[in-house]
């Protein structure tokens, strides 16, 4: 593997990484950025043939050496002084790596259609922070998700910021759009999962939700949550707390719920 040197922050080979905070609102066309060691190396783990391109600091190559000798061949690896690599990317780098990634959007059906006997799967709602998002993921994943899937008014798990705080699982946890809520719990009855809408009004506790081979979690945005009448369509549990609160972080509760409901599911016949 080389590195290739680049001394001019407008070289239009590094053009992609160029303004990335500008270009993360206007879309990328099919690609996306990742950020820091850990994520680089959950892309090239998860899919090695999705990276396009590696832009990393001078001063953070030497260390990366491990990391970049197993980027796939093609995909150039560029490296910068720290001042420079500010440059392109409009603000200091602190991680001093960046990737360039292709997406592979899937099929919500043939997600589905693809997923063991035993799977678990996470559902979101009009998730629209990119932390919670992230952070959303990133539980998904600790706790054995099979699939990830989302209503149109979801922010992009792809997303820089919803990578990193994924901690790389946003790249390694299969998702794909339904075309609507209420189409994601149809698609998922079709393929014999057991479907629970987590919310503060659910019917029981979460502990007494029945563990079952094919199991969904489905969670909404905070504030708003599920909207009444997509609970209606489905059985609804809640994690009774102790005081004047009402409800936790989506991400926060998401972690809780789903390691109950892995642990149901993992004695379930």
């Amino acid at each position: 593997m080389s590195l290739i040197r680049i001394e001019d922050p407008d070289d239009p080979r590094i053009a992609a990484f160029r303004d990335i905070r500008e270009r993360d609102l206007v879309g990328r066309q099919g690609r996306f950025i990742a950020e820091g060691r850990v994520v680089l190396e959950k892309l090239i783990d998860a899919d090695p043939a999705a990276v396009v391109a590696i832009l990393v600091s001078a001063a953070k190559a030497p260390g990366l050496a491990d990391v970049l000798a197993r980027a796939p061949v093609g995909a150039p690896v560029y490296v910068a002084e720290p001042t420079v690599m500010d440059r392109i990317a409009g603000f200091p780098i602190h991680r001093g790596v960046l990737a360039l990634g292709r997406r592979r959007d899937r099929d919500a059906d043939a997600l589905l259609a693809g997923l063991p006997a035993r799977a678990l799967v996470v559902g979101l709602v009009g998730i629209a922070n990119h932390d919670n998002m992230g952070g959303l993921f990133r539980n998904a994943a600790a706790f054995g998700a099979a699939a990830v899937l989302l209503d149109p008014t979801c922010c992009d798990p792809l997303y820089r910021k919803a990578i990193r705080v994924s901690v790389g699982a946003a790249l390694t946890l299969p998702f794909a759009r339904a075309a609507s809520d209420t189409e994601m719990l149809i698609r998922l009855a079709d393929a014999g999962f057991d479907t629970w809408g987590l919310s503060p009004a659910g019917a029981v506790e979460i502990d007494a939700i029945p563990g079952s081979v094919r199991m969904a979690a489905v969670f909404g945005a905070e504030g708003p949550g599920l909207a009444p009448a997509l609970m209606a369509r489905m059985r609804t549990a809640r994690i009774d707390m102790a005081g004047d609160l009402d409800s936790l972080n989506v991400a926060t509760a998401a972690g809780v719920a789903l390691h109950r409901i892995s642990r149901l599911q993992s004695v379930a016949t």
